[in-house]
């Protein structure tokens, strides 16, 4: 049995086995233990959403298991803003990415959740008995379940390219700016217009020797707060240009980046840009992987779900960003609520002589 051992720096979550070694689920080496038999609950997604209800399915007496084909707990949070800080989770006035999935992590460890990272759900089948749900995962192993949770969020991801960055992805050019320490120092190029790109502009221009945010248009899709943020810090805003050439210095890594424009103000202007990293946030392709074949009813990638939060397929659920449903908003925030309300009813699902409403988490 695997168990989450919360309070990692770096912003995950480390994994310990019963005998005390600590793994590091990032790490492919790793030791792979097999999944429990049976578990009550599977939840598909361990970001925020998936980890809260990992906790509220252990409070109604479940056994949880979380999968997700990311190698570590925290979904998109920890993949791809960790050290941003978030303004809209009740009760915290600002909380850190990570310091989130921290403590997430700990709240759920309670019940001991386990945990299968860096594993990809593949197949859902319904169990021959009816009493259950199998799922086959992409590495050849499998979960059996009595019921199941999709919190998966925008689905499967991919960064969109920079044209002009083929051959540099790890070799100056990123797409993820996980720990804004590790290009203190240097100068960074950020290409993009929305609020990725200014955040990490935001993030970077305290630790780094230069940031420059490069954006193809005069027009910016981030927040205006942000846009302001960020140039009051002096950081060069070039609206209207394009990266063209990534160019490598005499040691073959990144040094420098061309960029021309591409406005009618800009026109025929070209620019070199020192540079040792290039951030390309560029926004994402989103799939639902093999989700979509799952047989459930689906709304422009989103799954469909009643008040409930049950889907069209029996005790199949699904909550946060993955569902939609008439008035829906994503948010972490509501995305912990649907947790609670599919998790409260599902269980009545697994035992018909139970409750929805569960009784107060407080003590005394």
């Amino acid at each position: 049995m695997l168990r989450p051992r919360p309070g990692r720096q770096n912003g995950g979550v480390d994994i310990t086995t019963n005998d005390g070694t600590v793994l590091d689920p990032r790490v492919e080496s790793a030791p792979i233990e097999p999944p429990p038999a049976t578990v009550d609950l599977l939840v598909v997604g361990a970001g925020p959403v998936g980890l809260y209800a990992a906790y509220y399915a252990g409070f109604r007496g479940m056994t949880v298991a979380l999968v997700d084909s990311l190698p570590e707990a925290g979904g998109q949070v920890t993949a791809m803003y960790p050290e941003k800080m978030i303004y809209d989770i009740a009760g915290f006035p600002e909380v850190r990415g990570r310091d989130l999935v921290s403590g997430l992590v700990a709240q759920a460890a309670r019940y001991s959740p386990v945990y299968l990272l860096g594993a990809q759900a593949r197949d859902l089948l319904d169990e021959p008995d009816g009493d259950g749900l199998l799922v086959a995962l992409a590495d050849g192993r499998s979960v059996r379940a009595r019921a199941l949770l999709v919190t998966a969020g925008m689905g499967e991801f991919t960064p969109k390219p920079l044209p002009a960055g083929d051959g540099w992805l790890g070799r100056g050019l990123i797409h993820f700016v996980p720990r804004p320490s590790e290009l203190a120092g240097q100068r960074v190029v950020v290409v993009g217009g929305g609020d990725s790109a200014f955040d990490w502009a935001l993030m970077l221009a305290p630790v780094a020797a230069q940031v420059t945010l490069v954006h193809r248009r005069d027009a910016f899709r981030a927040h205006a707060g942000t846009i302001e943020e960020v140039r009051a810090l002096g950081v060069p805003v070039m609206g209207g240009y394009e990266v063209a050439e990534l160019c490598a210095g005499q040691d073959g890594s990144l040094s420098s980046v061309i960029v021309q424009g591409r406005m009618p103000a800009t026109q025929g202007e070209q620019h070199r840009l020192e540079a040792d990293t290039v951030v390309a946030a560029l926004g994402f392709h989103a799939d639902l992987g093999p989700l979509g074949t799952w047989g459930l009813d689906l709304d422009h990638r989103a799954v469909v779900v009643d008040s409930r939060m049950a889907t069209s397929r029996a005790r199949v659920y699904a909550a946060g960003d993955i569902c939609t449903y008439t008035g829906k908003v994503k948010l972490i925030a509501t995305g912990f609520g649907e947790a609670a309300t599919a998790v409260n009813n599902l269980a009545v699902d697994l035992d018909p002589s139970a409750r929805v409403f569960p009784g107060h988490s407080s003590g005394g």
